[in-house]
């Protein structure tokens, strides 16, 4: 089996919600996401008193001088990671179950620890977010469509209590396309260059 063939090595998935939404919480979800949004800000290193964010130069000059990425660090990065996925779900509509700080709920990321001495070129981490400007112009593009697309499921669910198909996999599409890029650019888990698709 060619590398091509294998699957990409960060894997993003939402559960589809085959069942109605509850209409009162999709529309008050703006209000109803400030209390998890204020957690989610002092966790990820907004505001100047938060617990820090992803952790992107130590891991780079670990790499780079060590050629080793420290496990915790990879567990930070990856919870750190998982949090604000099941935050942005909710925003997005999604699902209407609460945001979880710890519990995996129905949004689920999934990336493999890396060999640094083996999967990981040391000099790479210099220029990955420069080789990311690509999917960077293509997300800017796809985030303004899924404003529009996230209104749209926003006014089918207050109507039909359902969030259609297709405009489900458009939003967790762009959320998989932005999780292979940060694994690449930012947390340097993977060497392989994210594709420039939505599904999986």
């Amino acid at each position: 089996m060619t590398q091509s063939a294998d699957p990409y090595p960060v894997q993003f998935s939402v559960d589809f919600p085959d069942r109605q939404l509850h209409r009162l919480s999709t529309f008050f979800r703006l209000l109803a996401i400030i209390p998890i949004g204020i957690v989610l800000s002092l966790v990820d290193g907004a505001g100047g008193i938060a617990a820090g964010g992803l952790l992107f130069g130590g891991p780079l000059l670990m790499i780079l001088f060590r050629r080793k990425y420290p496990r915790w660090w990879f567990d930070w990065n990856l919870a750190l990671l998982r949090f604000p996925n099941r935050v942005s779900a909710y925003l997005f509509l999604l699902g209407d179950e609460y945001p979880s700080t710890d519990e995996e709920q129905a949004v689920h990321l999934d990336i493999p620890y890396p060999d640094a001495q083996n999967d990981l070129n040391r000099w790479l981490p210099l220029v990955k977010w420069l080789l990311g400007i690509p999917h960077y112009f293509a997300l800017v593009f796809l985030y303004i469509l899924l404003f529009f697309v996230v209104i749209v499921a926003g006014l089918a669910i207050l109507f039909t209590g359902r969030y259609p198909r297709e405009l489900f996999a458009f939003v967790v599409g762009t959320m998989r396309w932005t999780k292979r890029v940060v694994a690449y650019t930012f947390i340097l888990t993977t060497d392989r260059y994210p594709p420039f698709r939505l599904g999986s």
